[in-house]
Formats: structure tokens, C-alpha cells, sequence
């Protein structure tokens, strides 16, 4: 089996320039200078956001297809652009990985960061290559927003908080395949064209992706002067979700406040915004409304993914 050291740094760099093409209409020079060069709009704001994706930490080879670690990883990238409100332009991708690591787990993991970016006309512009001991991608992505229409995390005393989509459907899948020894098989939805129309809705005040976890990144949103109590039978779920974790013996509860890497948009909205089911309408996507805000704080330390 081939493996990435036969390439070499500069046989990698040209094998994906190859497979990434010469990337969209806001790419004036793609790979293979020293650096990029993009058209920016005038009265756009451009936003960057670094998303790392590590070997042991994020993800785990005898449970994920390599295709599926590319695709999780820049879907997670993406959403930081979808949480702003934000249209993609273009990405890099930094490697580091052992000289062992075979060429067709590159290219696969190559295709499924592509597979995602592609379709959002966000072009991969350039990168690094590395030495090390276990694989992590770096991605940074870049996208444009409307000057000053970024959306942000905040909230206020009295605003509703809503959510797109389902929860724990990712935290329940990975816990099927590390009991199973399957591989893991659920994507999160893309939410880019959802954060985009919320960005240009009235009403709207700031909003959060879900990554680490709802309970944390409600806590994000709201800070430290303020709260809102969850119910958890509130909470979105997918058909069969509770008859699911109790064949693993889960509390489904647990999953949907603390499971993580659901990629859902959380936001906030004025008193007199739309309706949960008019915002449904609008951005082509379930929405929930989790309850209002109030001043005050729970004292609770907030579940979810801790780095450290």
C-alpha cells in the first residue's frame, strides 16, 4: 500500500491542486503560490474562523471511514461561517500526519472535505503540509457577510431562544458505534443557507452553532447575567430517538442537552420577531422555540465538550 511519504510534500500539494480544481468565483489565485488571493465585495465584512479535527480526540480510524472524517471536519468549519450569517469563499486545509499514513486515506479524507465544500462554492485556496505522529486537519475558513450584519453571540432579558433542526442524533450515533465497533454513519445538516436568511431577518439578535453540546452553548449565547431554564421534553428530537438510547442504556435526556456536535443554529430573537413556525417557513428548516430569557443565573456548571 502507497503511503504519503512516497509523494512528498510537493507531490501531495500537486495531487490535491489536481483534485481541488481552480476553485470559484472569488478566487483570483488559488494553490501553488505562496499565498492566496481572493476578491473581497465592497461593503462585505470578512469572517475567519480555525476549526482543528485531531486523531484520538475527534475522531478514531476503526470507527470512521476517512471520507466521513473529511466531511464531518469541514462541516464543522463550515458551521462557525453559518452561525454569523455568513456566505463561504474559500478554505485551507493544514495537514499533519505520520509519513505511514497510506495515500488512499488521504485521498479519501481530500474527497470528503471537498464533497462538503464544493457544493457551497467554498474552494480550497491553499494549506501546509506536516510531520507527526497522529493525523489532525486544520481547516480555516473564510467567508463575507454584509457590512455590519454579522450575526453574534448575545442575547437580552425578555428575548425567545430558538433552535433549527433535531438534537443528539450525532452523540447518539457515536455511542452506537463505539459499542458496536461499527463506524460512525450521521452527518449534521448543512445550516449555511438557514444562518444566511437569519442574518437578513428582522427580530434576530445573535445566534451560536451547537457544537459542544446544547446546555454549553446556550451558556455562550446567554452569558453570565442571564438564564434559561431547559425542558427537556422541549427539545427537538428525531422519531424513535428515546426507544434508541434505552437499547444502549443512555439517558436520552443527556444526549440531547450534552452530546455535542449537532451543528443546529441556537439564536435569539426580539419579543416581537416571527413566529417559530414562520422562521420554519423562511429558512427551509424545522424551528423550535426553547423558551424567553430572564436576568439571573442558574449557579449549574453547563455540560457538554471540554477541550481540557
Amino acid at each position: 500500500m502507497r503511503s504519503i511519504a512516497e509523494l512528498g510534500e510537493f507531490g501531495l500539494i500537486a495531487r490535491t491542486r489536481r483534485a481541488a480544481s481552480s476553485g470559484g468565483p472569488s478566487v483570483r489565485l488559488g494553490i501553488g503560490d505562496d499565498a492566496a488571493l481572493l476578491r473581497v465585495r465592497r461593503g462585505q465584512d470578512t469572517v475567519v474562523s480555525t476549526d482543528a479535527s485531531t486523531e484520538g480526540v475527534h475522531f478514531r480510524w476503526r470507527n470512521a471511514h476517512p471520507r466521513t472524517v473529511g466531511r464531518r471536519a469541514m462541516l464543522a468549519a463550515l458551521s462557525d461561517l453559518a452561525a454569523m450569517g455568513a456566505r463561504p469563499l474559500a478554505f485551507t486545509w493544514a495537514l499533519a500526519a505520520p509519513p505511514s499514513l497510506p495515500l488512499s486515506r488521504f485521498d479519501a479524507l481530500l474527497a470528503g472535505l471537498l464533497a462538503e465544500s464544493q457544493p457551497q462554492h467554498c474552494a480550497l485556496v491553499g494549506g501546509n503540509v506536516s510531520r507527526a505522529v497522529r493525523t489532525s486537519l486544520t481547516l480555516t475558513v473564510l467567508g463575507s457577510v454584509p457590512g455590519g450584519r454579522a450575526l453574534r453571540r448575545k442575547a437580552r432579558a425578555g428575548d425567545r431562544i430558538l433552535l433549527t433542526g433535531v438534537l443528539g442524533a450525532s452523540a447518539l450515533d457515536r455511542l452506537r458505534a463505539e459499542r458496536s465497533g461499527g463506524r460512525i454513519r450521521h452527518l449534521p445538516a448543512s445550516r449555511l443557507a438557514a444562518g444566511r436568511r437569519l442574518a437578513r431577518t428582522a427580530g434576530v439578535v445573535g445566534c451560536i452553532d451547537v457544537s459542544d453540546g446544547l446546555e454549553a452553548d446556550l451558556g455562550h449565547l446567554l452569558g453570565p447575567e442571564l438564564e434559561l431554564p431547559l425542558e427537556p421534553a422541549r427539545l427537538p428530537r428525531a422519531p424513535g430517538f428515546e426507544r434508541a438510547c434505552a437499547r444502549l442504556g443512555v439517558s436520552a435526556t443527556e444526549l440531547l442537552l450534552r452530546g455535542g456536535e449537532d451543528y443546529e443554529l441556537l439564536f435569539s430573537v426580539r419579543g416581537n420577531a416571527p413566529s417559530a413556525s414562520t422562521l420554519s417557513r423562511r429558512l427551509a428548516v424545522p424551528v423550535t422555540e426553547l423558551g424567553r430569557v430572564r436576568r439571573g443565573s442558574s449557579g449549574r456548571r453547563a455540560g457538554g465538550w471540554r477541550h481540557f
